[in-house]
């Protein structure tokens, strides 16, 4: 098989697991749309694979009330825009032992980047991926914590967690909707990003060294998204989906079936 959109906004491409799936992608001949917050990196960007090849907007996901106008506005540019991968994430420590540490802005920050961007951004662009005739997908970067949280990052497990549990429902849902959108999900180890880099989080030292190298993981992650894989646990996180998340997601489906027998007697 090989990869079968045709074009894919990457929303989060300004570094790390963004950037190096941008690079891949283009590098393999698919057109790209890479969106984030600093526009000098999207021009560079731009400027080294060509706009040609690669469109370029600047949008920070952080601004909720605008995700609707972005979306018209991506859609309507590029009406064969048939891939969205939601990739926006930072992470935070928290030690709430000591609750006087606690930052609730920066903890609301990451909730919001995390997660419910990304319920926002499923919202404004499944329309448009419903209507095309062709098979379309919408795919997230989740983390092995949305299966198995950690001590020092207790937001960033949770929020993945909360967008690993949208995306079983959602995939569910879109399966009996219109269109043909598939819902993919990549779990990603820790992985040598700036995602750890001591601007972010200053405990750290070479922070950034932290994980799988950038290069190997992207290129495990390319490989099966070529292959149609719809969940892509890499690493560790790999250990992890084969050690419960099978049986949990299997849990999920008999649950799901039950319940729809249940609701029958009760939706009007």
């Amino acid at each position: 098989m090989s990869f079968p959109y045709k074009k894919v906004l990457i929303i989060g491409a300004t570094s790390g697991i963004g950037k190096a799936l941008a690079v891949k992608l283009v590098e393999n001949g698919t057109q790209i749309i890479i969106a984030g917050r600093r526009k000098e990196n999207l021009d560079e960007f731009v400027q080294q694979y060509g706009s040609d090849n690669v469109a370029s907007k600047v949008f920070d996901v952080m601004q909720l009330e605008q995700i609707p106008q972005f979306a018209s506005d991506i859609t309507t540019t590029h009406p064969d825009l048939d891939c969205i991968f939601i990739n926006s994430g930072i992470q935070r420590p928290f030690d709430f032992s000591h609750p006087h540490t606690i930052d609730l802005t920066t903890f609301n920050t990451e909730l919001t980047t995390n997660y419910t961007a990304a319920v926002h951004l499923t919202t404004a662009f499944l329309p448009h991926l419903q209507s095309l005739p062709t098979q379309t997908a919408l795919i997230y970067t989740t983390s092995q914590m949305a299966l198995v949280p950690m001590m020092r990052c207790p937001n960033y497990g949770a929020s993945k967690a909360a967008l690993h549990h949208f995306i079983l429902a959602l995939r569910t849902q879109v399966a009996e909707g219109p269109g043909n959108v598939k819902v993919l999900e990549i779990y990603p180890p820790a992985v040598q990003t700036e995602l750890h880099d001591e601007k972010h989080q200053p405990d750290l030292k070479n922070g950034h060294l932290i994980g799988m190298p950038l290069g190997e993981f992207v290129g495990e992650v390319w490989d099966r998204l070529q292959a149609g894989e719809e969940q892509i646990a890499v690493g560790s996180a790999s250990d992890l989906f084969e050690a419960f998340e099978r049986k949990r997601q299997g849990l999920y489906v008999d649950m799901t079936e039950m319940l729809r027998g249940v609701l029958k007697q009760f939706l009007k």
